[in-house]
């Protein structure tokens, strides 16, 4: 009974990643075996994670994308002057905490908008 109010509770206060997670804990015996502290930690992840997977989905659905560009999808064999390294680099994302700009410039169908 205890645990069902605990799980209602969680809902009600909106961290369905931690109910979620913790009914998960209750199905699994291996859990049991963990100390409170670990199995809080594996809690407050999963909802951390929940929260941060929404709001990346929210922000990508505001952004209305025309494309779903993925880096692994590059096509390096085009002669576009496109090097491995340097979008490797730039993947990262360094460049966005360093507050630096990217300029793309090309011609026409060369995939600036992709990227």
């Amino acid at each position: 009974m205890l645990l069902n109010q605990t799980l209602d509770q969680l809902h009600r206060l909106r961290l369905n990643g931690m109910a979620d997670a913790f009914a998960q804990q209750l199905q699994q015996p291996d859990t049991q075996a963990l100390s409170f502290e670990e199995r809080f930690s594996l809690l407050v992840d999963r909802e951390l994670t929940q929260r941060e997977n929404r709001r990346l989905t929210r922000l990508l659905q505001l952004a209305r994308l025309k494309q779903q560009a993925c880096v692994e999808d590059i096509d390096y064999k085009h002669r576009r002057g496109l090097e491995r390294s340097l979008m490797a680099t730039l993947v990262t994302g360094d460049w966005i905490r360093a507050h630096h700009n990217l300029h793309l410039t090309g011609p026409t169908g060369t995939g600036k908008s992709w990227l």
